[in-house]
């Protein structure tokens, strides 16, 4: 089967999780990315929390993996004239050229937009950074939590209250949603590049895709200057798109609006008392009472587990979601069912688990197409074609340009 990006050329000049997941995506789709490395490597390798298994799989860096799997590595001193002369002609083999370098960092090294397109006029020039290319902090380094989470307002409004404090997010959640916003400004640049022979300079920052998450509360906020309610669970606007702690310890969340949702929540947890209860029996009567009622609700869905009354809601219509946690996620039977999470052979390791991106192709070889190289694994290989002979890549290793 052919992959929707074969035979497209990706030259990388990133680290860390941001950029490199687009690229893990990119190469999922089937495009040659090749990795340039300092050669030290990236900073991140090594980083990563080890797997609570035995044997020497334990210690691969499995979250390294999953944004660089399928891809080629070399390493490259950029710092001398000699190794980002190398950089500048792989990108003029390349239909893509994607970093997060700084601005100034991309001009010292002569891969910025201009440079690269005076070189090869056709590329796709793609930058991720953390607050953008232009601005007063275009050269601030951003990562997840301070530019995704932190400067977009989103940890604020993720609070439980007024009060609540600062939430933690997970390992590269912010990195993982811009990856998928530069995947996409670059396959929009390709098709104009591809449609016109004219280059294109795309970008996106973890800021942006942060205000793009919660586009639903800037499209009143950005017009209104007003703060956003933070909402605790008693302060919710109605009992039945709430979540609630069940009898086994494990947590439901509901998502049920309309007219006859309380009715139908009353009658599926065979509360009919509460309906005409005068305390409850309007929407705003409810709201006025809600914590009572919360408390009224906890206690009833403490007398069942979590799957007992998702079973239950399944009969009534209900809508309602399990809280699962990570490792049941990676069992569940909907993931299995749709793939989430395919297997990679390594050469030294065997088999393992991965997960895949988030989109499906029918017809189409998308997928994981290997694991993540060792630095500069294929250092060699990639200079070779560029033309250069045995003996002068023997002269760039010695040299200390490449590894």
């Amino acid at each position: 089967m052919r992959a929707p990006l074969e035979g497209v050329r990706v030259i990388a000049v990133d680290s860390f999780m941001a950029s490199p997941s687009a690229g893990a995506i990119l190469a999922d789709l089937g495009a040659d990315v090749v990795k340039i490395e300092p050669l030290t490597g990236d900073p991140i390798r090594g980083m990563g929390r080890p797997a609570k298994i035995d044997g020497d799989m334990r210690s691969y860096d499995l979250q390294f993996d999953v944004d660089n799997r399928g891809k080629r590595s070399i390493a490259i001193a950029l710092d001398t004239d000699e190794g980002a002369a190398l950089a500048q002609r792989l990108a003029g083999q390349a239909q893509v050229f994607m970093c997060n370098l700084l601005p100034h960092r991309q001009e010292r090294f002569g891969l910025d937009s201009a440079s690269l397109m005076a070189i090869n006029p056709s590329i796709v020039h793609a930058t991720l950074t953390g607050y953008g290319t232009n601005g007063p902090d275009a050269s601030r380094p951003g990562y997840d939590v301070t530019a995704f989470f932190g400067r977009s307002g989103l940890y604020d409004a993720m609070r439980e209250g007024d009060d609540g404090i600062v939430p933690n997010a997970r390992p590269a959640q912010g990195d993982h949603t811009a990856g998928i916003a530069l995947v996409a400004a670059i396959l929009a640049g390709l098709r104009v590049a591809e449609a016109t022979g004219e280059g294109q300079t795309v970008e996106t920052s973890l800021f942006e895709a942060a205000v793009w998450t919660q586009a639903s509360d800037f499209a009143i906020t950005a017009v209104d200057h007003a703060p956003v309610r933070r909402r605790r669970r008693t302060e919710m606007i109605t009992p039945a798109a709430n979540r609630f702690p069940c009898g086994d310890g494990h947590w439901i969340v509901l998502n049920n609006l309309g007219a006859t949702a309380w009715d139908r929540m009353c009658g599926a947890m065979g509360l009919d008392d509460l309906i005409d209860d005068k305390r409850f029996a309007t929407a705003k009567s409810r709201f006025d009472n809600m914590e009572e009622l919360i408390g009224l609700l906890d206690d009833r869905f403490t007398s069942r587990t979590r799957d007992e009354w998702g079973a239950i809601f399944d009969d009534t219509g209900v809508i309602w979601g399990p809280v699962l946690e990570l490792h049941e996620v990676a069992v569940d039977p909907q993931a299995e069912a749709i793939g989430l999470f395919p297997s990679i052979e390594h050469p030294a390791y065997g088999s393992y688990r991965t997960v895949r991106s988030p989109m499906r192709f029918e017809g189409l070889d998308v997928g994981p197409r290997g694991p993540s190289p060792q630095t500069g694994e294929h250092t060699r290989e990639v200079l070779e074609s560029l033309d250069l002979s045995a003996a002068e890549i023997d002269e760039l290793l010695a040299t200390g340009v490449v590894r």
